[in-house]
């Protein structure tokens, strides 16, 4: 991985002709926010930037903080939209509601999860709430939003979505128990919606080559997720960790320099963390089936 000075001035020469329109799934803590944050700086505020999530006060205390162009005529635009992603009907809503005002969208940040060792929870909709929050509402967004970052891409501009987890910490899975209906255990959940997030990615990628899909792990970084994991993992010592603002400059490199057509993994330590056979690259049968499943559960919950 490239030095934290080389990364932020690759990040500085981040001067796009065009309004950037970018969207921050989970953007309102951690490193979503961290991301969010390092975005605004470096395009000085000229941006539309939209936050999704469910803490309004603290999304209003980040936007404030965010700079502010001092002409209006670009049409820069920080806003929230207020949105409890353990619902797919919800995060359903909140993309509908987005696509007709967005002709493009360039990117999209999706970080929102949970950290938990508990047995399987379902929501009301019959998922487990860690798979829908870390997962589904990630991967609808994704699916959802494809038209817009096409449109991005057709104008010539980047379309790269971004996924913040634990690239490189997945497992291996099986194809007729997704949802893990049976054989739960919340660690098994969360290494699959690692898996889960290459896969997509992988088909995704293999359907739409002018995007760019990238799943990252920053490493363990002082976010409120990690300091619940810290209290449940004693060997994880939360005064070690990394902070969110140069955590924001690692994911905000990947954002900005991943190339289109591949699903990137980048580890902790090294790029292209991941590879066959346990993910694959191209449309493989784990892939399209992973893509179906998401679909289904897209269209059932609306």
């Amino acid at each position: 991985m490239p030095s934290l000075p080389a990364v932020q001035s690759s990040n500085a020469s981040f001067k796009p002709s065009y309004l950037p329109v970018a969207v921050f799934l989970g953007g309102t803590s951690g490193i979503g926010h961290g991301t969010a944050e390092a975005f605004a700086r470096y395009t000085g505020g000229n941006a539309h930037i939209i936050l999704i999530g469910r803490n309004a006060s603290a999304a209003t205390s980040i936007l404030s903080s965010f700079p502010k162009p001092t002409s209006t005529e670009s049409g820069w635009k920080h806003e929230f939209i207020e949105c409890d992603v353990s619902l797919i009907k919800n995060v359903n809503a909140t993309v509908a509601s987005l696509l007709p005002r967005l002709p493009r969208v360039n990117f999209l940040v999706c970080s929102c999860g949970i950290f938990s060792f508990d047995d399987r929870k379902e929501t009301s909709e019959g998922l487990d709430l860690k798979l829908a929050v870390t997962y589904y509402a990630r991967a609808v967004s994704m699916v959802k939003l494809l038209p817009a970052l096409e449109a991005a891409a057709k104008a010539g501009q980047p379309a790269s979505v971004l996924n913040v987890l634990a690239a490189g910490h997945g497992s291996t899975i099986e194809l007729g128990n997704l949802g893990l209906k049976d054989g739960y255990t919340g660690m098994r959940s969360m290494q699959e919606c690692v898996t889960y997030v290459n896969l997509l990615h992988v088909e995704l990628s293999a359907h739409h080559p002018t995007l760019a899909f990238t799943h990252t792990y920053p490493g363990f970084i002082d976010t409120p997720i990690a300091r619940i994991a810290a209290k449940l993992t004693p060997s994880w010592d939360i005064t070690k960790a990394g902070n969110i603002t140069d955590a924001g400059e690692f994911t905000l490199y990947a954002l900005l320099t991943a190339a289109p057509g591949k699903a990137h993994t980048k580890g902790e330590t090294s790029d292209d963390a991941e590879k066959p056979p346990v993910y694959g690259y191209g449309s493989s049968e784990e892939s399209r089936a992973m893509l179906e499943h998401t679909e289904e559960v897209m269209n059932t919950n609306v």
